[in-house]
């Protein structure tokens, strides 16, 4: 049977679609996903994304661990309260799976996850710590609700203590900070500016039922995705997985080679990788009729030599978007096998969307180049 998060009696009462997600029975959608999507990009939306693995790590040793653990270099954190993306790796170099690390206090850093790979997550976290002196703590006890779009802060203003609202103006992106009750993160996964906040599922029961009752739109894993899609963000499963070296996926950035005496998991074969990789992800557009999917091969200078890797409906560009893998040099115009036609599609960067506007790399159709 599906895990359930604490609010899962509460999307019922919203009547949401229910579907087993990785075993977690989560909300797909309360009754429009074009609705949810475009709330988030033009106001505000409200996500459970209680499914996803928060598991902290403590100990004197907690440092040297995550330098050890992740390809991007965790000493960059160098006061508590900063956060950065980062992926594990094989010791081929391919992705085990892609994290965002806190650093909240000395020796104390929090790691969120994704859903899909908890199991094999724990137990990678369990085999690689067995050398240092750590704790490592899964979060159970604890909600993840994820606000996010421009309004955020308007609506929580009437509803939280001053001295959290407080705590929550001051935040950049990708800084976070942890009180008595309440873990605060300027992090999300829309391409929108939001609050991240983890609590415990009373607290967070209650603060999902005022917002829900102040108007916030509650949104489901549907438009979540469509929401990432715009914004170019990888998902673990499709755009990267144990296959898939970080420079194919467009994630060498998170692979820091300095300093030259930091070992970490993979980087001999990242080292490999980063000049001999021959792919890249690019974004595609059909103006036409008609939906790319995951899973359709795209054909550039007349060979079948792409695969889509995410596709659906964008609502912002009111057409079909997808992101592709690609050779390292492709041109604008590429074209799709869709249902037995040749179809031509647009060639375009791999975002489409930032804070509720169209990229201009996507309105002026510029050349990928690499």
């Amino acid at each position: 049977m599906a895990t359930q998060t604490a609010l899962y009696d509460l999307h019922r009462d919203k009547d949401a679609r229910m579907v087993d997600f990785h075993g977690w029975q989560m909300p797909l959608h309360y009754g429009s996903q074009l609705q949810e999507h475009l709330a988030v990009r033009r106001s505000v939306g409200l996500f459970d994304i209680s499914h996803m693995n928060i598991v902290d790590i403590t100990g004197n040793d907690a440092r040297a661990f995550l330098s050890y653990l992740l390809a991007n270099d965790v000493a960059k954190l160098q006061q508590p309260g900063q956060a950065q993306y980062s992926l594990m790796l094989t010791p081929q170099g391919t992705v085990i799976d892609d994290l965002i690390v806190y650093y909240l206090i000395d020796n104390k850093y929090r790691l969120i996850l994704n859903a899909a790979c908890r199991d094999k997550d724990n137990v990678w976290l369990s085999q690689q710590s067995s050398a240092f002196s750590v704790t490592i703590q899964s979060r159970n006890d604890l909600c993840l609700l994820s606000l996010q779009g421009p309004d955020y802060l308007d609506v929580l203003q009437p509803i939280l203590p001053a001295t959290q609202l407080s705590l929550i103006q001051k935040l950049r992106p990708f800084e976070c900070i942890e009180t008595d009750t309440l873990f605060l993160a300027n992090t999300g996964y829309t391409g929108e500016c939001g609050i991240e906040i983890a609590l415990a599922a009373d607290a967070a029961r209650q603060l999902w039922q005022t917002l829900i009752d102040n108007g916030v739109q509650s949104v489901g894993l549907g438009a979540r995705d469509t929401l990432r899609l715009e914004a170019g963000m990888n998902l673990y499963g499709q755009e990267m997985d144990e296959d898939t070296s970080p420079f194919a996926a467009n994630l060498g950035w998170t692979v820091a080679f300095a300093p030259e005496d930091r070992p970490f998991i993979g980087r001999a074969s990242a080292f490999l990788a980063r000049t001999q990789h021959q792919q890249q992800l690019v974004g595609l557009i059909l103006r036409d009729k008609g939906i790319m999917r995951q899973g359709m091969t795209v054909s550039f200078e007349q060979e079948a030599d792409g695969l889509i890797t995410s596709g659906s409906y964008s609502p912002m560009l009111e057409c079909s978007i997808a992101l592709a893998r690609a050779p390292k040099q492709v041109g604008d115009e590429a074209w799709l096998d869709l249902h037995g036609k040749h179809i031509a599609v647009e060639v375009t960067t791999p975002a489409f969307v930032r804070h509720g506007r169209i990229l201009a790399s996507v309105l002026s159709r510029k050349k990928v180049s690499t």
